[in-house]
């Protein structure tokens, strides 16, 4: 995204961050929060429009994976989604010492979980990955036990970007008849995703990536599938999560998301440029680095590794000129401590703590993609020459 301040044009390439609110979500918000101010749970007339739009924003939803209403519930996010889906179906069927299976590279929304549940009595096992980020099929059919309870491997990775084999996953997970959930905060609105052909069970979304509001999300919950409430109180969501919904918010979020799936693959195409040419420029220019998550990733999605460099560094150097990229999650940007993702992917230790994000959006361009290479060779050159 290029947007002009009042100093000068600034590039914002951390869209696995967060996402800029699209401009008819905002306006839908506004208006909402302005002139539809009723309760939707009260009996009266003033309140049948704002009944009416959580419907028809359920609905919407719902058409943009192929799921069916009822089985979309309201969330303030991918954290609370991801925390309800692995602690209620857990705490729902507790036995002596359940388990938990997912892989060693979920975001913390979903490890700080199981930690949660490990803390409770229940075993954890974490999955390997390969030099991609990927998870073998085998290796999990190999460690799910009679007592496992859930499976939880995450449909896209947040900083590598790499896309999990989820049908192969699920299918083992179906054989062994256990439930599978999907953290696919990263993936929705950017792949297409049909929760049916896939099989999955549960899945997690947050609207901030795909260009809706913050602090509004959902979870699938396959029907038929019993998890406990998340809050306990009124008979919202299906009497699953108490609380006034947030009206605005949701049909915010059901526009932004029915937007980019309608434009899905030309915007894939465009990002998917934009990434081929960052990295065209650097090969050409002779910049010594490691793409990492192999081929299969989100469309321009690029964890870019750079020999014997400091990647934070790199971030404020790249800030100096007013663009915008991240060293990883966000949400361990108080750490310095080396990604457990790229632990997981054994990136080369001369290379590891040289790494960057860089996940372009809809509102970038190729102007945007060959300004920031000149600019990483202008930095990177002197630096690896040496």
């Amino acid at each position: 995204m290029t947007v002009a301040s009042s100093s000068s044009k600034i590039i914002y390439v951390d869209n696995a961050a967060t996402t800029r609110l699209d401009d008819d979500a905002l306006a839908l918000m506004f208006d909402l929060q302005r002139n539809f101010f009723a309760n939707p749970s009260s009996a009266y007339k003033l309140s049948r429009p704002l009944k009416k739009i959580l419907r028809e924003s359920r609905e919407k939803i719902a058409a943009c994976i192929n799921a069916e209403p009822q089985e979309i519930i309201f969330t303030s996010g991918g954290t609370e989604s991801d925390n309800w889906a692995i602690k209620s179906v857990v705490l729902a069927n507790f036995s002596e010492r359940p388990n938990i299976i997912t892989s060693a590279v979920e975001h913390k929304a979903i490890l700080n979980s199981c930690a949660a549940m490990e803390n409770l009595g229940c075993a954890v096992t974490k999955l390997p990955v390969d030099k991609f980020g990927a998870v073998n099929p085998n290796d999990l059919q190999k460690r799910i036990l009679p007592q496992t309870k859930i499976i939880s491997v995450m449909l896209a990775n947040n900083e590598v970007g790499t896309i999990q084999p989820i049908k192969s996953l699920v299918e083992t997970v179906h054989t062994a008849e256990k439930i599978f959930h999907t953290d696919a905060v990263q993936a929705v609105g950017h792949i297409p995703i049909d929760v049916k052909t896939l099989g999955i069970d549960m899945l997690s979304a947050s609207a901030h990536k795909f260009n809706g509001p913050k602090g509004v999300g959902f979870l699938y919950v396959r029907d038929g599938l019993k998890i406990l409430p998340y809050i306990d109180g009124g008979a919202q969501e299906f009497s699953r999560r108490a609380g006034t919904e947030n009206v605005p918010a949701i049909a915010a979020m059901a526009l932004a998301l029915e937007k980019n799936c309608q434009d899905i693959n030309q915007t894939a195409e465009k990002l998917s440029a934009y990434a081929k040419i960052l990295l065209d420029c650097l090969q050409s220019n002779g910049v010594d680095f490691t793409l990492n998550g192999g081929k299969n990733r989100l469309p321009g999605h690029l964890s870019l590794s750079f020999k014997d460099c400091d990647g934070e560094s790199l971030m404020h150097r790249l800030d100096l000129k007013n663009i915008f990229v991240s060293t990883g999650s966000a949400c361990n940007s108080q750490q310095t401590k080396i990604s457990h993702v790229l632990q997981a992917l054994k990136v080369p230790q001369d290379y590891i703590r040289g790494t960057i994000r860089i996940t372009f959006g809809k509102e970038n361009s190729c102007d945007d993609a060959k300004t920031i290479g000149n600019h990483l060779v202008k930095i990177l050159q002197p630096c690896q020459n040496q």
